[in-house]
């Protein structure tokens, strides 16, 4: 709070936003501008290891496999080998590009779409998970336990209740297997164990199991992976964090292209 600024204007009138205001003798602090010019910003998770949720998937004439989606975490090059979870394919990124310019290499925050060798559209969708395949590649979840909050729910939650959770960009149905805990919102403390059900206003860590193969992360190792929202009758019903992930081995199905092969070899 110390480092937040107050800054007086009249938007309606645009004072004091670009130029210093004649109209308040009072103030002597920034106009707008200033002030946003003088804001740092925030430290980018560069130096954990790369997490790309994908937005979309395009196939681009002379091109082929264009993935689009903004870095989470780490950093994007071409050249690496890149691992897609949950389906564990395995492929080189040849090139990255941000607004129609080629990139040495994009940072968390950027908006990048890179072009993959030797996959076909139909095999990456969106909710998909673009990772180091050489440091802590990403791989889906059997399940996962979270601190849920539920915020507006008509009726009762009970053990079985299967809504939509939307984490990054995957939208899948996950199903409440336990509800362990109840607990105090403020304080984390125990108010009951193995609760019949949960109503608006509760909190409780919850044992989760999604209904297809998902890629979600502990909050605490990869913060944009490990925060959801649960929706329900065309509502967020509840909020929740993940607190641990039980991972999965990619099936026999997993593909490793011609390409990565190569670039691993370089």
């Amino acid at each position: 709070p110390e480092k937040v600024p107050f800054v007086a204007i009249s938007g309606f009138v645009g004072d004091n936003m670009v130029e210093k205001s004649t109209n308040m003798s009072w103030y002597k602090g920034k106009t707008l501008v200033e002030a946003l010019d003088t804001m740092e910003a925030p430290k980018r998770p560069s130096d954990k290891p790369l997490r790309l949720p994908l937005q979309d998937v395009y196939k681009i004439g002379g091109i082929g496999t264009v993935p689009v989606g903004r870095v989470e975490t780490g950093i994007l090059k071409a050249g690496m080998v890149l691992t897609f979870a949950p389906v564990g394919l395995t492929t080189e990124c040849k090139s990255v590009e941000m607004h129609h310019e080629v990139m040495e290499q994009a940072v968390p925050g950027d908006n990048v779409g890179f072009n993959v060798k030797n996959v076909s559209v139909k095999e990456l969708k969106r909710g998909y998970v673009a990772s180091d395949s050489k440091n802590d590649p990403a791989k889906g979840c059997a399940t996962f336990l979270a601190q849920v909050i539920v915020l507006n729910h008509p009726g009762e939650i009970k053990n079985g209740y299967s809504p939509v959770i939307d984490c990054h960009t995957a939208h899948i149905a996950c199903k409440f297997a336990e509800i362990k805990t109840k607990m105090d919102k403020r304080s984390g403390k125990t108010l009951e164990e193995a609760p019949k059900c949960i109503k608006s206003g509760d909190a409780a860590m919850v044992n989760m199991e999604p209904s297809k193969p998902m890629v979600v992360e502990a909050f605490t190792d990869y913060p944009p992976l490990g925060r959801f929202a649960v929706r329900d009758m065309k509502q967020t019903v509840a909020v929740g964090v993940i607190k641990s992930v039980e991972k999965k081995e990619p099936g026999a199905g997993s593909k490793v292209t011609k390409s990565a092969v190569k670039a691993a070899k370089k």
